[in-house]
């Protein structure tokens, strides 16, 4: 992905497939962060997530051989979702490595949306069992973030947020793999190099936040965390050299913080999300990053694909 263009080609791709999720007003959580607060709702995707814009932005530009040949990836939940979903779409078979610890309901989607499941024994191993079950029957692979088709897929979300909050000042955004980010960062930076991108990780994982420190792209251990869905161990090397251009900067948070803003947005907003879903959110409102009084804001909810009894937990 070299131009904007890619991404409003992507767009035009998935017009009429997928969702244009809204973006919300949210003045409840922006007093207690003294902003002017916006939520875009990517819960509301099909599939509970943001995953299938890339997904399925990927599988348009595969050759009928390509998607013949059967497609593998590795994802903790919502891409496992989203690629099971455009795969069915497409007519192809998906087989997607997940951690054994994975919740159950993801599981159960996976599955209900014709994917095929292979377990890996943590997020820390699945790509390497990703790369073996592609030599060892041909796979298409299907990436769940290091990929130009993907990042445009995303950076679509990007394209809606500047439509809905053209003013926008700052931009939370979660980081796992980097497709996320890369993709809504290169679309708003392109549209107004002055916005400011924000990303998010979790202190269980946190590659992006390793790779700035480090200087260059670096792989993490990742550990347990209520937001499996942004724990990844390193960062695409498609995404790295756009996120180090795009995005201004990178914090972290831990899990007490993603349970008050999951609580908050249930509460307050009457939004559903999972961890992953919560992190933008959570740096808003413990004030991760100094923000101007009154800055409009705008938080990326990626998802709301929550395991009921994990949530009963948390709240």
């Amino acid at each position: 992905m070299n131009t904007l263009n890619d991404i409003q080609q992507a767009r035009a791709t998935i017009q009429g497939k997928l969702h244009r999720t809204p973006t919300i007003s949210a003045s409840a959580l922006g007093e207690i962060a003294g902003v002017n607060l916006f939520l875009k709702c990517e819960m509301l995707q099909k599939t509970g997530s943001f995953k299938p814009r890339g997904a399925i932005n990927k599988l348009a530009h595969l050759s009928e051989q390509e998607r013949a040949r059967g497609l593998v990836s590795a994802s903790a939940g919502n891409h496992a979702q989203g690629l099971a979903y455009a795969a069915r779409a497409f007519g192809a078979h998906a087989t997607i490595v997940m951690p054994q610890d994975a919740p159950q309901a993801k599981i159960d989607a996976v599955r209900g949306y014709g994917g095929e499941i292979v377990f890996a024994e943590s997020v820390n191993t699945m790509f390497d069992k990703m790369l073996e079950l592609q030599r060892e029957h041909n796979y298409t692979i299907a990436h769940p973030f290091d990929d130009p088709y993907v990042i445009a897929g995303q950076g679509t979300i990007g394209l809606e947020i500047f439509k809905d909050v053209p003013d926008a000042e700052y931009v939370f955004v979660p980081i796992g793999g980097g497709g996320l980010i890369s993709g809504i960062a290169a679309a708003l930076k392109w549209n107004n190099p002055n916005i400011k991108i924000i990303g998010v990780e979790s202190v269980a994982g946190g590659a992006y936040f390793a790779s700035v420190r480090a200087g260059k792209n670096t792989r993490v251990v990742c550990t347990q965390t209520i937001a499996g869905g942004i724990v990844c161990p390193m960062i695409g090397e498609n995404n790295f050299p756009l996120m180090q251009e795009f995005v201004d900067d990178v914090v972290l948070v831990n899990d007490d913080e993603l349970k008050i803003a999951i609580r908050l947005l249930l509460e307050r907003c009457k939004v559903m999300v999972e961890g992953a879903g919560a992190a933008a959110t959570a740096a808003i409102i413990t004030k991760k990053i100094p923000l101007p009084k009154n800055a409009r804001v705008v938080s990326v909810l990626s998802g709301g694909n929550v395991d009921l009894a994990r949530l009963k937990e948390w709240l």
